[in-house]
């Protein structure tokens, strides 16, 4: 193989991983900005009241 086919190559193997980096990087935070999201969402939903769902009543 030509050492300037193999240069070559290897430099487009190294942007591709680059890339596929960065989105994995971008994916992450992304992931992790919704899940901060989804804490706040969820501390600002009231308690549910204590006694609901204590006792079933069924009749057959």
């Amino acid at each position: 193989m030509d050492i300037a086919a193999l240069s070559m190559a290897m430099s487009q193997a190294s942007v591709v991983q680059t890339a596929s980096l960065q989105v994995m990087s971008m994916s992450k935070d992304m992931a992790e900005q919704q899940g901060q999201q989804l804490t706040e969402m969820l501390k600002s939903v009231p308690a549910p009241h204590p006694n609901l769902g204590a006792s079933l009543d069924i009749s057959v």
